[in-house]
């Protein structure tokens, strides 16, 4: 790969234009002044340059839903991470929702096998994201109870299996433990611990993050509101410093207006980051789909139960950039990096120092005309 650098770029992060040095497949160096590298250079005239994005909740896509993928499904999951790299995500957490323990463990096999000789130049699992089975049945949302777990050791030891280095992140109801061992227990094995689809309250929430949990599951959504009297588990995220919460742009899972305050009390990306927690339709057209033994019915990119309980989305991560930026909720650089630089920081994959430097030069250029429409292509 041809060493080069881009010069007149705005940077989430940065003031003003930069130049940026890619040495090696890399970005070596970011400044305001011209490097002194003699390399071929591409002038992208004040457009945004970000790395790419990374979903840390998505259900499934193409018509896959991940709970149910099975060894003869590794060329379908090529084909959703090309599909995925062509909407601008570069990495990902494939997402199992609460099921059987049985499709819990053939799942986690085949992502541990499709991880193992994952080609390059495609969008990259990261891990993956357990979102249950320890939830409060009455914060289920679209989730199945009958397959909802007691939150004990027995039961996480029983679900974990031999999958430990392939779990990423575990979504969990905290109030379900009433001993305060499990979150200690699963940062300790590396998991990172989110809290949702909970009741729980302030002081509970607050317990779980001091324990060592450090993610929120699609804030607002499936726990209590926030209230001035008891702030609960979304207000005690929003007090803690080291607490990243997931949140969905898509106009549906939450009000833009609450999305605008959301964004204003959590820190500008320091304390939130994007998921798409996209549906296996994902990349198809809108109409009625199987989902676990029941069916879906999507909408305007938006899936429902038969109930009308609201299950997920079929909107691609980036387009909850461009709808932040389209609701004037915050500005360019901060709305790209709430789906590129922050979902890094959340894993802990990237110093908030500088996040861009040693990261691979997968990149995305972003170009927004005079009615506020965002637009971006890739660049390599």
């Amino acid at each position: 790969m041809k060493d080069y650098k881009i010069t007149n770029a705005r940077i989430p992060g940065y003031v003003g234009m930069q130049e940026i040095e890619i040495g090696n497949g890399k970005i070596v160096e970011i400044a305001a002044r011209q490097t002194t590298a003699n390399l071929p250079s591409l002038d992208v005239q004040g457009d945004w340059i970000s790395l790419g994005g990374v979903d840390l909740q998505i259900n499934g896509a193409l018509g896959l839903a991940f709970p149910d993928v099975q060894m003869g499904d590794l060329e379908r999951l090529t084909q959703i991470c090309d599909f995925l790299w062509a909407q601008g995500v570069n990495e990902f957490l494939p997402t199992i929702v609460t099921t059987s323990i049985e499709n819990i463990h053939r799942s986690l096999a085949v992502f541990s096998e499709f991880m193992a000789h994952q080609p390059p130049h495609t969008a990259q699992i990261l891990g993956v994201h357990l979102e249950g089975p320890f939830l409060n049945p009455h914060k289920r949302g679209a989730h199945p109870e009958e397959y909802l777990l007691p939150l004990t050791l027995d039961f996480v030891t029983l679900v974990l299996n031999q999958y430990t280095e392939t779990i990423k992140v575990i979504t969990l109801a905290p109030e379900l433990d009433p001993t305060g061992t499990i979150v200690p227990y699963l940062k300790s094995l590396g998991i990172i611990v989110s809290l949702g689809h909970s009741q729980a309250n302030f002081a509970q929430a607050e317990s779980a993050f001091t324990s060592g949990a450090s993610m929120v599951t699609h804030a607002f959504n499936a726990m209590p509101g926030l209230h001035h009297r008891e702030p609960g588990l979304l207000g005690a995220a929003l007090t803690q410093p080291h607490v990243q919460c997931g949140f969905i742009a898509d106009g549906q899972h939450v009000h833009p207006a609450m999305l605008k305050l959301l964004v204003r009390a959590g820190r500008y990306g320091e304390g939130l980051f994007l998921v798409s927690d996209a549906l296996s339709p994902l990349g198809l057209a809108d109409g009625k789909y199987p989902w676990d033994r029941r069916e879906i019915e999507v909408v305007d990119g938006t899936a429902r139960l038969p109930d009308g309980t609201l299950s997920g989305t079929t909107r691609s991560l980036l387009v909850g950039v461009q709808n932040l930026v389209k609701w004037e909720i915050c500005d360019v650089g901060d709305a790209i990096s709430l789906a590129t630089i922050a979902p890094r920081h959340a894993l802990g994959e990237s110093d908030f120092a500088d996040p861009h430097i040693g990261q691979t030069a997968n990149l995305l250029r972003w170009s927004i005309d005079a009615e506020r429409k965002l637009s971006w292509q890739r660049l390599s």
